[in-house]
């Protein structure tokens, strides 16, 4: 080996070792100095993660137990919301059960999230018909009806938005077709876009979360 080859290759082995300093020291920096770190990049499953947390609008609505829920009753726990109606013919089946398998596939060592669907046609989805559906997917699904505004404003707050349709008599309702990912501080932490893959969607919860505590948002 020349002396010229010998000279190249050690410039580049300082290189190399200096740009992984700069990383490593980058990252001791952000730990020392508080910084939080930024949002992990998810595209590849579909997730859009906020670097600060959006906050939900307030409500008043009524649960599927016939009880009155506020914004406040969604801190202390995770909450993936999907903004549907209970006689969807297509979308919200689909995402329901995706979230059913994915609540299967989260470990055991996380905090357990709750599923709630925001209904976007509260003329027929009562507390009665919210239970029997939610009912079906697992005891940590819920359902929200109420007032129609109040209820457009919170879907609106989750980025999403539905429009209702008379056809032949029958009320059809198109909706946004995303997930929205609820923090224990009752803010808007995520949104997932369909396709949804239940094993993307545990891993992508399982990352969000650990960002979260890292960066001490999550409570």
């Amino acid at each position: 080996m020349n002396r010229s080859l010998k000279v190249t290759l050690f410039v580049l082995l300082l290189l190399v070792v200096l740009v992984f300093g700069l990383v490593i020291g980058r990252q001791v920096f952000l730990v020392d100095s508080g910084e939080p770190t930024p949002a992990p990049d998810l595209a590849e499953m579909n997730t859009y993660v906020y670097d600060q947390p959006r906050p939900l609008a307030e409500f008043t609505l009524t649960n599927e137990n016939g009880e009155t829920v506020t914004r406040d009753s969604l801190r202390g726990k995770w909450t993936f919301a999907f903004v549907g109606y209970t006689n969807c013919p297509d979308i919200c089946p689909a995402a329901m059960a995706n979230l059913r398998r994915t609540d299967k596939l989260l470990s055991k060592e996380l905090p357990q999230p709750d599923y709630l669907l925001v209904s976007a046609d509260p003329e027929n989805d009562t507390p009665e018909q919210l239970k029997a559906y939610t009912g079906f997917f697992g005891e940590n699904f819920h359902g929200l009806t109420g007032n129609l505004e109040t209820l457009r404003a919170l879907a609106q707050s989750l980025s999403a938005v539905f429009v209702h349709r008379d056809v032949d008599g029958e009320t059809l309702v198109d909706h946004s077709g995303h997930l929205a990912l609820v923090n224990p501080d009752g803010q808007l932490a995520a949104l997932i876009q369909p396709p949804h893959n239940p094993e993307h969607l545990a891993e992508a919860f399982e990352r969000i979360y650990l960002w979260a505590k890292a960066n001490r948002q999550d409570t």
